[in-house]
């Protein structure tokens, strides 16, 4: 894949009214998921879940990608087609998760390094081979006392980097996702100083690695205060916080910023992202690459229950399509009580 083919990936991938799926739970994550409607996580129940979203009808109008775990990228629908295949049908593009997770930092209590990068070459092509289009890589930055430190951003910076050349050296657009985590009490202008270290670390760092910027998405945090916080924001003070960040860190030249949930539920954001795309034009698209907050309302309905799949996925299309509206500045708290997937 030449640069170009990467841009049109890229470009495609935050498509207006449209946004990336997160389907790439690692296993201890989606059993904590099963664990709330008390499903056991098997690989058939796994499996049957994320049927149950990819093949709801609208999806495409409202998902442009999908991150699958490993697992799932080999996994089939009922009919036996593979579920990369059933995406590509959908006109929704395949992506993978291939970091291996975030482990702690030798000698730097309380933060995290992410590893995977051993063999990720061998691992990107035969994850193009079987079809996916774009990846993720995550790095976790942990506010708290007297973290993080310069030296755990920089690390992370330049293993997201590493990643990303290998990424692109594969024909893969790199998803590249460094996460400020909204844990703690910290306050919001907290937030936004160490996100804006954080990027301005990141984008040194995709610099030093050749990245071709037309070719990669960048997946951040919003600046938001800290769960714990005495002081919390509206979606305003938010988006005004994340924009102002961003301008500052984020080069034109990528294409979009598609946006984690975090700990939000699907209403926080969903309407903190709303907030963003009504301020008015940005340099990039301002997207979505939510997991828990697209799929939480259609796990609930589902229930791992065989009868009520269309129930599942009536409940993922009507969120998806208010976070669609998001990307039009167009979502308002009346949908919420009115919106159909139909």
């Amino acid at each position: 894949m030449t640069p170009n083919d990467l841009a049109v990936t890229a470009k495609a991938l935050v498509a207006p009214g449209k946004g990336i799926l997160a389907a790439d739970e690692s296993f201890g994550t989606i059993e904590k998921r099963f664990k709330s409607i008390n499903l056991p996580s098997t690989e058939e129940n796994r499996r049957a879940y994320r049927e149950m979203l990819f093949t709801t009808k609208s999806v495409g109008e409202f998902i442009s990608g999908v991150i699958l775990f490993d697992e799932t990228l080999r996994q089939k629908a009922t009919g036996g087609l593979a579920f990369s295949k059933v995406l590509d049908k959908a006109g929704v593009i395949p992506g993978i998760k291939v970091d291996t997770g975030a482990k702690d930092l030798p000698a730097y209590p309380g933060e995290k390094i992410t590893e995977g990068l051993d063999g990720l070459r061998e691992r990107l092509t035969e994850y193009a081979r079987l079809g996916a289009r774009f990846a993720k890589w995550r790095a976790v930055i942990t506010i708290g006392d007297g973290i993080p430190t310069r030296y755990s951003i920089d690390a992370n910076a330049h293993a997201l980097a590493r990643y990303a050349a290998l990424c692109q050296e594969a024909g893969i657009v790199p998803i590249v996702e460094p996460e400020v985590l909204m844990d703690g009490g910290h306050a919001g202008e907290r937030c936004e100083e160490v996100t804006e270290t954080t990027l301005a670390s990141v984008f040194f760092h995709l610099h030093a690695q050749r990245i071709e910027l037309e070719g990669m998405l960048l997946k951040p945090n919003m600046v938001i205060p800290g769960k714990k916080a005495t002081v919390q924001w509206s979606p305003q003070q938010i988006a005004e916080a994340t924009v102002r960040c961003f301008r500052r860190t984020v080069p034109a030249a990528v294409p979009g910023i598609v946006f984690l949930s975090g700990g939000q539920t699907p209403q926080e954001a969903t309407a903190n992202l709303n907030a963003m795309n009504a301020m008015g034009q940005h340099p990039w698209q301002l997207s979505y690459s939510y997991g828990r907050a697209l799929q939480d309302e259609g796990l609930k309905a589902w229930g791992g229950v065989t009868a009520n799949v269309a129930t599942g996925q009536e409940a993922f299309a009507r969120r998806g399509k208010m976070v669609s509206a998001a990307r039009y500045g167009k979502y308002t708290a009346k949908m919420e009580m009115s919106v159909s997937a139909a």
